[in-house]
This record gives C-alpha cells, sequence and structure tokens, in this order.
C-alpha cells in the first residue's frame, strides 16, 4: 500500500481544505469520533479503532452497523487511541506513507502525546513514514542522515525540533543556517525560512521534528 490516512477526532475547523473537500487518496483508519466524521463525508475507514469515549451510543451503533472491523478498546489503558492506530497501520498493512489528520488541534495533552508518539521504540521502522497534517502545518520526523525538504505550495516557514538528544544538527542552506549544534534537551528552531524549493539539513543521531507552515489566522 502506498499511503495510508488516519483522523483522529481533532476539530474539523483545523482540516486542511483537500480532507474538507473529500480529495485525499488513500485509504483509511477511523479513530474513535474520528471514524464517524469520515462515515459522514461518504469514507469507509477500513478500520475503526479507539475506546469511543468521544461519541454517544446511538452514534456508536452507526458505526458497528456500517463498518465490518471495529476495535474497541478499554478507556483504561496505556496506549492513546493514534498509537492504537498507528500501531495497526505499522503492523497489518505496508503502507510507504502514513498520513494523520485531526492530531494537532483540542487538548494540548493530545497533540504532545502524538508528536512524541514516534520517538518510542516499537515506532522505529515507521518513524519517516508518518506526517501530521492540519489546516496550517506539515510536520515530519526524521532519522539521522542528510535530508532533502520540497517546498509545499504556500508554507513560508520552516521548524525544526529535536524530539530526543540529538547531534551535530547542521541546517545546510535554510534561510538560518546551523552548523553541528548538539543538544541532550529538546529545543524548537522556529521562524526559519526556505531558500528555494528545496532545502537540506542534516544530522548524525537523535529524531528530528521538521515543520512546515503558514499563517492562517484571519486579519481584521
Amino acid at each position: 500500500m502506498q499511503r495510508l490516512n488516519i483522523l483522529v477526532g481533532g476539530p474539523i475547523d483545523l482540516w486542511p481544505q483537500e480532507l474538507v473537500e473529500g480529495n485525499i487518496p488513500g485509504e483509511w483508519l477511523g479513530v474513535d469520533r474520528g471514524a464517524l466524521r469520515l462515515m459522514e463525508h461518504g469514507i469507509k475507514p477500513l478500520v475503526a479503532i479507539g475506546d469511543f469515549d468521544s461519541i454517544s451510543g446511538d452514534e456508536k451503533a452507526l458505526v458497528a452497523k456500517q463498518l465490518a472491523d471495529i476495535r474497541v478498546a478499554r478507556p483504561e489503558k496505556d496506549d492513546t487511541d493514534t498509537q492504537l492506530a498507528l500501531t495497526i497501520a505499522m503492523d497489518e498493512f505496508d503502507a510507504t506513507e502514513i498520513f494523520v489528520y485531526g492530531a494537532t488541534g483540542g487538548r494540548i495533552d493530545h497533540f504532545l502525546a502524538n508528536v512524541w508518539t514516534v520517538t518510542e521504540p516499537r515506532f522505529a521502522t515507521i518513524v519517516e513514514r508518518v506526517r501530521m497534517v492540519d489546516n496550517g502545518n506539515t510536520l515530519r520526523f526524521y532519522l539521522p542522515g542528510e535530508h532533502a525538504i520540497i517546498k509545499e505550495a504556500g508554507k513560508k516557514y520552516l521548524a525544526f525540533m529535536n524530539l530526543t538528544p540529538v547531534e551535530n544538527l547542521t541546517l545546510i542552506d535554510e534561510l538560518y543556517p546551523l552548523t553541528n549544534w548538539s543538544s541532550v534537551a529538546p529545543k524548537a528552531w522556529t521562524s526559519n525560512e526556505f531558500t528555494s524549493d528545496v532545502n537540506h539539513f542534516k544530522f548524525d543521531s537523535g529524531i528530528m521534528l521538521v515543520m512546515q507552515c503558514q499563517d492562517v489566522q484571519k486579519i481584521f
């Protein structure tokens, strides 16, 4: 499978326009309320997963009636619903790209848990396959090496953050370069910018989060 999408139950107003319009290719996993929202948009996810504590009994019955594969987790569990979905994506689907929607807004504890999930050793094989997308941001995760970042349309800003200790982070050709920076603590290098359609960075150890961002708020 080339691409697998996951919809988490974050705010609809943070959905990218292509999701609102139903123009995203690939199959879907629905996480908790995300499964219901997919169905409301005419999409039947391959799997619905979660404790479903955010939907009513009638809504849960509707999901159960229309979907063949529903996996109900206990509310008292160690994994978040997003972690359960990523585990299914990793273990059961050989997707080369995993796009996660609805994971960046709403409760800040949910958002931070989603971001740091990829640092768990069990997800090591899919770190670089995962992207988290909303209406103004794309988050990607990288393992050591030299990487090319392709500029997305409308995304002016670049941000870099080490999620783990990192060695020799170098921003090669961004507007604000950085050379051989190392740290044991996370740090966010924000508001950098592209200098061309493709920019590059490299590092020797750790896990890096790279964000392409744009301003989406209205100016009155």
